[in-house]
């Protein structure tokens, strides 16, 4: 049996059932949000969203990197999204550890990453602050782009706004 065997037999029977709605690929509800990887996180059902409402970019942390906001200027262009949600939750592995921390652990397994940033957080909030601070400044984007800073509770399922639009 292959390692994706399993994804690919739900996916055959997924396409069975499947009916092309027409749908285009623009945000019909103007939302992107930037969310952390974290498997807990389910943004549709938690934002009360369906598919094609948003874009969703993920990554560990929900850190607004550059290629965050390479993609942000082509959605907010091409794609119709005018308000910005970066979306931080509790209990997030990447506010528990240093970068040398996860360097040092992955080092332990024999690979050396110390030329990559994994953007550790130590402070949450300041964090948060600050990758909405880089939406907003983007010269690239419009400088009335709704952005907002929320911080989703995996024990709970409630989403608080830590920074205001």
């Amino acid at each position: 049996m292959g390692p994706f065997d399993d994804v690919l037999a739900a996916n055959a029977e997924y396409a069975q059932q499947f009916t092309y709605d027409g749908r285009p690929g623009k945000a019909a509800r103007g939302l992107a949000v930037v969310a952390c990887m974290d498997s807990r996180i389910e943004p549709l059902r938690a934002l009360g969203l369906s598919p094609g409402d948003a874009k969703f970019l993920r990554n560990a942390g929900a850190r607004v990197t550059d290629d965050v906001l390479r993609t942000l200027v082509l959605a907010v262009h091409l794609l119709d999204v005018s308000r910005v949600m970066v979306l931080a939750h509790t209990d997030c592995r990447m506010t528990k550890v240093t970068d040398d921390e996860v360097h040092a652990e992955i080092l332990k397994r024999g690979v050396d990453t110390r030329s990559l940033d994994f953007r550790t957080i130590d402070n949450q909030l300041e964090t948060l602050v600050g990758d909405v601070q880089k939406i907003r400044s983007s010269p690239y984007l419009p400088s009335d782009l709704a952005v907002t800073g929320c911080v989703y509770d995996v024990r709970t399922g409630r989403v608080d706004v830590a920074v205001p639009a």
